[in-house]
């Protein structure tokens, strides 16, 4: 059986909160089988209690982003929160109900066997200067993503060719499939996902996941400058795929108030 392709905690969260799903419904998607997600730098202790302050008032969805910053490519991440942003690997961008700008950074601690982990998540909120005059200044955001994609993927194809894949250990070439084959894990992501975000979404984990496995093998590269030049063509795929993922998880209701 296909494992389900990852996506990070804050891409789901960003995807049902600009569902405006219940917040049982929200809780059920983001904490899979962790345990309840913890929160700090509010008052409230849990990340149920935090939802319901901000979504359970019967209003539109709130302006949201998923960011992915990494090492020397912080994307969008506030000043505030790009270091820890870097460290955690993700994000998310809140308008609050009160017209407050928060960053949430999640934490991760795995515990438990190798065999059946467990996490406890615990979701940092920080004020932070109002982000959306950045991502609306990327007009087309998805438009470009998804125009990126396709580029990244081409970039792909021809860094794995140039690892040469049958050099690899004896399973890569089976995970490679695997991943190609992959889909999003469709239990945990709203049923109101319109189309075009799925298969943004679909495509930019498939790439992730292609570079995860790329980078843990030195394929066929014989010396060091091929090995640099695999590297960054990896890492700017990479960064292709976070950019997508983030743009089909963030919502912007054009409401600057």
């Amino acid at each position: 059986m296909t494992e389900p392709l990852h996506v990070p905690r804050s891409v789901l969260l960003a995807l049902w909160l600009s569902d405006g799903a219940p917040v049982p419904a929200v809780l059920r998607a983001v904490q899979g089988d962790d345990e309840p997600h913890d929160v700090r730098g509010v008052p409230e202790d849990d990340l149920a209690a935090l939802l319901s302050r901000w979504t359970d008032r019967g209003a539109a969805p709130p302006d949201v982003a998923a960011v992915l910053p990494a090492p020397g490519d912080p994307l969008s991440a506030p000043a505030a929160v790009s270091a820890a942003g870097i460290v955690a690997g993700e994000l998310v961008l809140l308008r609050t109900p009160d017209h407050r700008s928060v960053a949430l950074v999640p934490t991760v601690r795995r515990f438990g066997p190798d065999l059946e982990p467990g996490h406890q998540v615990t979701w940092q909120v920080t004020e932070v200067d109002d982000w959306r005059p950045a991502l609306h200044r990327e007009g087309g955001w998805l438009d470009d993503a998804e125009r990126d994609l396709r580029d990244g993927l081409r970039a792909a194809t021809e860094a794995l060719t140039g690892l040469d894949v049958a050099r690899w250990r004896p399973e890569a070439a089976t995970q490679v499939s695997a991943v190609r084959d992959g889909a999003l894990p469709s239990a945990r992501l709203p049923a109101r996902l319109d189309g075009r975000r799925a298969r943004v979404l679909t495509s930019a984990a498939r790439l992730r996941a292609i570079v995860a496995l790329a980078t843990q093998d030195d394929g066929g590269a014989v010396n060091l400058w091929q090995a640099d030049q695999r590297s960054t063509a990896l890492r700017e795929v990479d960064r292709v795929a976070r950019r997508a993922m983030g743009a089909a998880a963030s919502w912007l209701s054009g409401d600057d108030a």
